[in-house]
């Protein structure tokens, strides 16, 4: 029907070609298909405008994921660059505290931890073919670790210094005073065979002894704690938190004997 209407009044106007006045049915016919023309110049105006819009969202959208990837790369990339860092920084200390030592030494990396509540074990990637037997002593940057308690072919188990099984040979640094650190199953340490008229205070470096013949003299072990005194006995109650943070080891290193392989 609207286009029958359209038809018509495009009909007259096509009519009145030539003509310098119009009639009324003329402007009538002309006032419409002009108010058409308006409307749909409108409506196709704010179609192409949607769309253009849509489009151009929709670039944006696809620009917005492009950027959203390329960030996730950046802070990857800079994730591994920082640990890449960090490590490099932990083999170098390393490196420096083994030639420091003086004796023959192996780089090992810790491959796994007994979960067992009996013992405080881990294991390392070297083993007897890389010069490596019981009793070894276990050492990082920070102090003692522990010592090699079992041995296979390519890999080792390492019995930690505050397990219960553990005893090291002990001097306090400031005054040489001897004793034994035993370990006591939790993350700390017991100073025993301390006389009571020996000067022992809170914040008291304990290190190696070099008796023994396993550790060498003067690795650390521990701080002092807590210092009590009892009525019986003739020996102090020490007690000391070891120097090494056992739950952050990556990298040890194994003391080695004299004829022992060495990397």
């Amino acid at each position: 029907m609207l286009g029958i209407i359209i038809t018509v009044l495009l009909m007259i106007i096509v009519a009145t070609v030539g003509r310098s006045h119009f009639n009324a049915p003329q402007k009538f016919g002309l006032d419409v298909v002009g108010k058409g023309q308006y409307v749909v110049t409108r409506i196709m105006g704010g179609v192409t405008n949607i769309w253009s819009s849509y489009i151009a969202l929709w670039g944006v959208r696809h620009e917005n994921k492009l950027l959203r990837t390329e960030l996730d790369k950046s802070i990857l990339s800079n994730q591994e660059y920082r640990e890449a860092m960090a490590e490099n920084i932990r083999l170098h200390k390393l490196l420096g505290f083994k030639d420091s030592l003086k004796v023959p030494t192996i780089t090992t990396q810790i491959i796994g931890r007994d979960p067992s509540l009996w013992f405080h074990t881990l294991t390392i990637d070297r083993g007897t073919s890389d010069g490596i037997e019981k009793g070894m002593p276990v050492v990082t940057v920070e102090g003692v670790v522990g010592q090699i308690l079992e041995t296979s072919r390519t890999t080792s188990k390492v019995l930690l210094a505050h397990d219960q099984n553990s005893a090291v040979n002990a001097l306090i640094q400031k005054n040489r005073v001897q004793g034994i650190m035993k370990g006591r199953g939790s993350q700390d340490y017991r100073l025993q065979y301390i006389l009571k008229n020996a000067d022992v205070a809170s914040g008291d470096i304990i290190v190696t002894s070099g008796l023994g013949g396993s550790f060498p003299k003067g690795i650390p072990i521990g701080t002092v704690s807590k210092v009590t005194k009892s009525k019986r006995g003739m020996f102090q109650n020490i007690e000391a938190r070891p120097t090494v943070n056992f739950s952050q080891l990556e990298y040890l290193i194994v003391i080695l004997k004299q004829n022992s392989l060495v990397d």
